[in-house]
């Protein structure tokens, strides 16, 4: 009986050794923790500390109870040995009796057009390149041809696979190429033989999904007019379970000068990879990006399926694996991308390259106008000075003035704070008083109607500037007559993410991306170190064009605190306008400093309503945010699955 009792007491505390974290010798996951004691304070300022200590038992109480079994993959399920990405494919992936009813489907499209699909080839493992023409074959629609062009492999079983299956299926075309002239003219002999309307890149060693091209005629018929077509894709391993799946967002044309995000699978008007004249040679390791940076200047019809649909495959030798096995890919990459500057008018811009093939495009200010950098503020005069001190001591941008706009200061300090600004920066600083109870959009309102500059800056008193060129980078992207509002990367004491972008959804209304990640961390596939289109920044640090804000009509003052700066940024992207996130662009944000916490009854009813607007008016974009996907987590802000 002791023994039952002890053993019984080992495993609880085990068993509570891991809720709490810690593995079996001691360790501490800190970055994991640290986020999770983040929240916690959160939650304790927001809910109480009665509520959140409820919380905390109950999740203890369900982990001592039994932990989860592994998840199992299902009957007709792919498998993977990423438990969250095992329950996402159970969940998601076809199955024999979805693959049947697709089938079935193909026979009422009104619209069933020709795919060719693209293979250029050279000495890939016979048994990978077998795989990859397989899954082209398994294909439920049926209406498709295969171009193969082999460029003059060296091994034997190359040339036997592809006469086997050129003679197996009818729709399998090869041509042997008398030379070897790498993957550019490879995919450009492989054009020469396709005759469908649209055409599907597929590498030699890659997956179809078995739905693939049937979703692609599938949106097709919906969407006639579609010039492109890309979808979700993960990696396949040498044992054929699937890992890292990558789900993207809608066309981010922004987001794809940072980093070609489209990739696989992407389909392709063949009239339009004809007009722009197909592949150049020159660009190999890269010349997928190049073709869609000249189709994307041809068409905005372009269209993106939030399925996984192409299988990369991940072995030593392939890009999946590891971009330094393709150095010369990052090269052509960013000659690619200055190419495209240069057709688009921008042959000033410079293309700074990051790590893992991914840029950041610098543009030439164009005129350097005004820019008004406007602070409400209250009290918390150390706070305040801090912030102002790293404006005018780091700022490099010419032309800028400080708008303070004082909601009823009451402290000492901040009035002789704001007192030796106004001796110290008198052409550059200046201050109004407006003691209104506290209405964050109504004082920026104000303050709008009280500077000059052609580019307004609505910055939080509890932030500090970290960058020099932080005004010149945000002036580069606000002067675009594409883009609406500019937003930065913003960092808690500890260098941790507070903002790097809004997403729409979580949380029921938004949430910010990779919030507590490390500020050197890569982020979900490199977002956290691109640029990257989003529908919404934070305004702590948030610039526009004046003719933006008028045009949308300010802030919106019945939102007095919480989400007007996310419905400003709807109300931007409802006009036509791209919003973006500049990781170059870094400030230290001291949260809620001034106003503080949402920890009364008064303040969560208010919190309440503000909710309830948004959801009511924002439903569309609330439910589908363009700049994320529907497959990542509407909880959390950590681009978790959606499971």
């Amino acid at each position: 009986m002791a023994n039952n009792k002890f053993g019984k007491l080992q495993t609880v505390r085990s068993r509570l050794k891991r809720v709490v974290g810690l593995a079996t010798n001691g360790s501490l996951r800190y970055s994991y923790w640290l986020s999770r004691v983040k929240h916690l304070m959160a939650v304790v300022k927001a809910r109480g500390l009665r509520y959140a200590t409820a919380k905390i038992f109950k999740k203890i109480s369900q982990k001592l109870e039994g932990e989860a079994p592994p998840v199992e993959p299902l009957p007709d399920t792919s498998q993977s040995n990423d438990i969250n990405y095992q329950q996402w494919l159970n969940n998601n992936y076809p199955r024999q009796a979805d693959l049947h009813q697709m089938a079935q489907t193909v026979a009422v499209f009104s619209y069933q057009p020709v795919i060719s699909v693209i293979m250029p080839v050279f000495n890939p493992p016979a048994a990978f390149l077998r795989e990859a023409i397989e899954s082209v074959l398994a294909q439920v629609y049926p209406y498709w041809e295969l171009c193969i062009a082999d460029d003059g492999s060296t091994n034997s079983d190359v040339g036997l696979i592809l006469e086997e299956y050129r003679q197996k299926d009818q729709r399998i075309k090869v041509l042997w190429r008398e030379e070897n002239g790498h993957i550019s003219q490879a995919s450009n002999s492989a054009l020469e033989l396709a005759t469908g309307e649209f055409v599907a890149l597929l590498d030699h060693d890659d997956l179809l999904s078995q739905d693939a091209l049937y979703e692609i005629v599938l949106l097709l018929n919906k969407h006639p007019h579609a010039d492109m077509i890309y979808s979700d894709e993960d990696k396949i391993q040498d044992d054929g379970k699937f890992k890292e799946p990558f789900f993207k967002p809608d066309w981010c044309p922004d987001s794809f000068l940072s980093r070609m995000y489209t990739a696989h699978l992407g389909a392709y008007r063949r009239a339009l990879i004809t007009e722009i004249g197909g592949f150049r040679v020159g660009y190999e390791g890269s010349q997928d990006y190049d073709l869609v940076l000249r189709l994307t200047e041809k068409t905005d019809n372009i269209f993106h399926i939030p399925k996984i649909l192409y299988h990369w495959r991940s072995h030593a030798a392939s890009t999946a694996s590891s971009l330094d096995s393709k150095s010369y890919a990052m090269n052509a990459a960013q000659k690619a991308l200055a190419d495209a500057l240069q057709r688009r008018g921008e042959s000033s811009a410079r293309v700074i390259p990051l790590p893992f093939g991914h840029h950041i495009v610098r543009y030439e200010i164009k005129e350097s106008k005004k820019v008004s950098i406007i602070i409400p503020t209250k009290n918390l005069g150390n706070i305040l000075d801090n912030c102002l001190q790293s404006i005018f001591a780091k700022t490099k941008y010419p032309n800028y003035e400080v708008l303070l706009i004082d909601n009823g200061s009451t402290e000492a300090k901040a009035k002789q704070v704001i007192q030796n600004w106004q001796s110290k920066e008198p052409d550059r600083f200046s201050y109004q008083l407006l003691d209104i109870p506290f209405n964050f959009s109504k004082i920026n309102n104000y303050a709008v109607e009280h500077c000059q500059g052609e580019y307004l800056l609505f910055l939080n008193n509890d932030t500090e500037v970290v960058n020099p060129d932080w005004l010149e980078a945000m002036v580069e992207q606000a002067q675009r007559p594409t883009i609406g509002a500019v937003g930065a990367m913003l960092l808690y004491p500890d260098k941790t993410i507070q903002h790097a972008g809004v997403i729409a959804g979580i949380g029921g209304v938004a949430g910010h991306s990779h919030k507590y990640y490390t500020s050197d961390s890569p982020g979900y596939f490199g977002q956290l170190q691109t640029v990257n289109n989003y529908s919404a920044v934070t305004a702590a640090c948030l610039m526009c064009r004046r003719n933006v804000f008028e045009e949308v009509g300010g802030f919106e003052e019945e939102l007095t605190i919480a989400f007007n700066d996310v419905d400003f940024c709807f109300k931007i992207v409802e006009k036509g306008y791209r919003n973006i996130y500049l990781p170059h662009v870094v400030l230290y944000h001291y949260e809620s400093k001034s106003r503080g916490y949402e920890d009364t009854v008064e303040k969560q009813i208010r919190f309440g309503k503000e909710i309830k607007y948004m959801q009511d008016k924002w439903q569309k974009i609330i439910q589908y945010d363009p700049c994320y996907s529907l497959n990542l987590s509407s909880k959390t802000e950590d681009f978790s699955l959606e499971l």
